[in-house]
């Protein structure tokens, strides 16, 4: 899928249902010419509801939608026969998506399984009809309920991709390369920074059957927690990550210095990612000759599981999988 085929933000225009009014009907027979009330209920306004959808993994089918209207319910009828719901508008959504706020920008709602429903938006309930009211006092009351009004708001529908792992590295980390040769994922590859335009996910076979899930996050670069770059558009697919491998390349002049600017770009955007599992991958190992690399892996290391990786030959992968695998384990 290409890059413009990846959504991960929209704003829309909700409008709930209008709930029915209730009846007012008095029962006329050939023989009770004045009979009670019998009016019924009118029927609730149509709901919007968000449901989880394991089949998408983005909003593209939301991104020339700006406006949805719930069914208005309908008025009640004689008989005491309640009126019919207003149609529910159902949003299909990938599992990861949150409902914000556009003014708060807080979260309200968040769908994360596949077929789970949230309704972000309730119809109207719909009006008593005159059967309610009468008593032995007030024997036929000639008024009923109006049906409660919809809602009309803007919502603001963000996706994080649900992922075991997620790949944390500068441009031309080695990140996409790593993904397309340990699972099926076909990424787009260029010697050249931003390639990665959108997350890629990944399955990654692992041993006896057992599998997880890797997500390519686009290249992070100094600043990214204050927009540069690709900026605060991708960390937040960061956030449900369970574990996070940070991609430094072997020939990188500085290891340490690259992973804490990296780590503290994900601190300033939120101190909470702080918290998750942390593996060090040094890519890129097929450009050292042996004396090199038995130089590299003697120097001191962040105080975090580190392995030696190249995508090119195979180095390493192996060992790779089994500390993803205890990390994963450990959560």
């Amino acid at each position: 899928m290409s890059s413009s085929n990846f959504v991960d933000y929209v704003k829309l225009n909700l409008r709930s249902g209008k709930g029915g009014a209730g009846s007012t009907h008095l029962l006329r027979t050939r023989g009770n010419a004045r009979g009670g009330p019998d009016g019924g209920d009118g029927g609730r306004g149509g709901h919007i509801i968000l449901r989880g959808n394991a089949q998408l993994w983005t909003l593209l089918h939301l991104k020339y939608t700006k406006h949805l209207k719930a069914g208005d319910g309908v008025s009640g009828g004689n008989n005491r026969r309640t009126g019919a719901f207003g149609k529910d508008i159902i949003i299909e959504v990938p599992l990861g998506t949150i409902v914000k706020d556009p003014e708060t920008m807080e979260q309200e709602a968040e769908v994360t399984a596949d077929g789970e429903t949230v309704i972000i938006l309730p119809g109207g309930r719909g009006g008593l009809g005159n059967d309610h009211f009468k008593s032995a006092t007030f024997q036929t009351p000639r008024f009923a309920q109006p049906g409660e009004p919809g809602l009309e708001v803007w919502k603001i529908l963000e996706l994080k991709i649900l992922a075991d792992v997620g790949l944390v590295g500068f441009p031309n980390a080695g990140k996409s390369t790593l993904l397309s040769v340990i699972s099926a994922a076909k990424p787009e590859i260029a010697d050249y920074p931003f390639t990665t335009l959108r997350p890629n996910l990944g399955i990654v076979a692992y041993r006896d059957d057992r599998s997880f899930v890797m997500a390519d996050i686009p290249g992070i670069i100094e600043g990214a927690s204050e927009g540069r770059g690709l900026g605060l558009r991708f960390l937040r697919h960061i956030e449900r990550n369970s574990v996070l491998m940070f991609m430094i390349p072997a020939n990188s002049e500085n290891i340490r210095k690259e992973y804490k600017i990296l780590l503290n770009e994900l601190e300033q955007f939120n101190p909470e990612l702080t918290d998750k599992a942390r593996i060090l991958a040094i890519t890129k190992c097929d450009l050292l000759d042996s004396n090199s690399l038995k130089k590299l892996q003697k120097r001191k290391m962040p105080d975090i599981p580190v392995v030696f990786i190249s995508s090119l030959n195979g180095m390493g992968i192996p060992q790779m999988k089994d500390e993803i695998w205890k990390s994963l384990q450990s959560q």
